[in-house]
């Protein structure tokens, strides 16, 4: 695991991602179906473990309906 990903905003940033899932409903499964992704890459998003780009981090927003900002504090 990177120095970057255990910086304090990350584990932030990683919190609001399962939040936002939790507040519209979903499980991991379920948002990996929809992302085209393994369960497996949710779960390592949402652990930190799996850096997010911004490209990816709007598919995120787009499917938690949330703006961007909500992920960045």
């Amino acid at each position: 695991m990177g120095k970057s990903i255990r910086i304090k905003e990350y584990g932030v940033f990683v919190k609001s991602l399962r939040q936002a899932r939790e507040e519209i409903g979903l499980t991991q499964v379920e948002v990996a179906k929809k992302l085209k992704r393994p369960q497996s890459y949710i779960s390592k998003c949402e652990a930190g473990e799996q850096r997010i780009d911004v490209v990816e981090l709007n598919k995120f927003a787009k499917l938690y309906k949330k703006e961007l900002n909500y992920f960045i504090k």
